[in-house]
């Protein structure tokens, strides 16, 4: 093992810990409303709540990492997570289990801050974060694979990311090492008046493209939220057959990172956005009217093949829009808010309208939202971040909640980073 890779394995260990719940979220709600005898709303509810808990935290954490230190905040996350998870897993009374799942979301957003700032600082980001997306994917379906066969109720999915948790404390002791160090330029105080900072350029398609993406990013994670109870209760098919397929889908999401960070801008950003979405709006409605193994599992593989190709070029535009990173926050902010509220919103549409009817509403609000989108495209296209005297805060360029998609590779003005294109996912997302 190369010594980049020796310094780079505790970021990842904590990288996966942070993802591990938003990945598990089909299993997550679909054991609550099945173990605890939640409405599919209310387990919804609370799938949101973890979310927003992560979110929270990460966003709370951001820029705050080389403050505290990444080892001390790094454990705390675990703690918070080992806590919040294992009480949820040992007891069946609701209020408990909805505040254990806020404490774990705390302690998975914590992590995830860790992990993010400490990538971003890494020479070369994208490979680190491309190690912790294989690392998380490859956990999450291998617990898909497993947890349908060891009985039901909702203690186990809480067991495992309470298990996970604390298995990850032994790399906590590398955060603080020299090689393993979050360096974070100008966290501690930028040099340089406040008042020569420029303002926020591009002002108009940065706020469509943010309102956008929290109505892409709701949409997406809005049927990852049911989609276990689609392939359970409308196709038919066993929790096992289930948890299989969404170990393939995931599978196929990797496939994904790898084939944007290949193809890059060779085809600029707006056909990947606009073509992209609209797949995916195809995708879904497919999966969400699917009666059998074969629709169901042609939507939910495909449909997670092209979102992260979508996310990347989504990131990246953001990114475009500001070379301090301002927009790419924001941008992601909505994005993060948008995956916490998509469970609730694909608990309450398939509760009214069914889910093929939740599908075609999910199709349409994503083909509608690929307008403004792709011509935000259209009208930054070409244009590149423009370099800056000073290193923008690494924690600031790639800001990062619980969605594993936040963490997709962004092009900065910085010497040795990944170039524009570079992709990573998350997923929550949407899963």
């Amino acid at each position: 093992m190369s010594s980049r890779l020796r310094a780079a394995w505790p970021l990842v260990a904590v990288f996966a810990v942070g993802y591990l719940a938003s990945y598990l979220l089909p299993t997550v709600v679909g054991r609550l409303s099945a173990g605890l005898g939640l409405a599919p709303a209310q387990a919804g509810l609370v799938g949101s709540v973890l979310l927003l808990a992560s979110s929270a935290a990460g966003f709370a954490l951001a820029s705050r990492v080389e403050r505290f230190g990444p080892r001390r905040l790094a454990r705390t996350g675990l703690v918070l997570a080992f806590a919040g998870y294992g009480a949820a897993a040992v007891t069946s009374a609701v209020p408990v289990v909805v505040m254990g799942v806020t404490v774990g979301g705390l302690g998975s957003g914590t992590a995830t801050a860790v992990a993010a700032a400490g990538i971003a600082a890494q020479r070369d980001p994208h490979r680190v974060s491309a190690l912790g997306l294989l690392s998380v994917s490859a956990t999450a379906g291998a617990l898909y694979l497993t947890i349908p066969r060891l009985g039901g109720g909702h203690t186990l999915p809480f067991a495992a990311l309470a298990v996970a948790a604390l298995a990850a404390w032994p790399a906590t002791r590398r955060l603080d090492s020299p090689g393993a160090r979050v360096s974070v330029p100008g966290v501690q105080g930028l040099p340089g008046p406040r008042a020569s900072r420029p303002p926020l350029p591009h002002r108009r398609s940065g706020a469509v493209l943010a309102a956008a993406m929290l109505c892409w990013a709701m949409a997406q994670n809005a049927l990852w939220g049911v989609s276990g109870r689609i392939g359970t209760t409308q196709a038919g098919l066993s929790e096992v057959t289930v948890g299989a397929v969404f170990a393939v889908a995931l599978g196929a999401g990797l496939c994904g990172v790898v084939v944007a960070g290949t193809v890059g801008a060779r085809f600029g950003r707006a056909v990947p956005i606009g073509a992209g979405t609209v797949l995916i709006a195809l995708c879904v409605a497919v999966s969400s009217s699917a009666r059998g193994l074969a629709a169901f599992a042609v939507g939910e593989v495909l449909w997670n093949t092209f979102y992260p190709v979508v996310l990347s070029y989504l990131i990246g535009l953001a990114a475009s829009l500001d070379s301090r990173g301002r927009w790419a926050v924001l941008v992601g902010s909505a994005s993060s808010l948008g995956v916490a509220c998509g469970p609730m919103a694909g608990s309450l549409l398939s509760a009214h309208t069914g889910y093929p009817g939740m599908g075609l509403v999910l199709c349409a609000a994503l083909l509608v939202v690929a307008v403004p989108m792709t011509a935000v495209a259209v009208h930054t296209s070409g244009r590149r971040p423009v370099p800056v005297p000073l290193p923008v805060p690494a924690p600031i360029r790639r800001s990062t909640a619980v969605a594993p998609a936040v963490l997709a590779e962004i092009p900065v003005p910085v010497a040795e980073t990944a170039p524009a294109g570079s992709a990573g996912t998350a997923k929550v997302l949407a899963s």
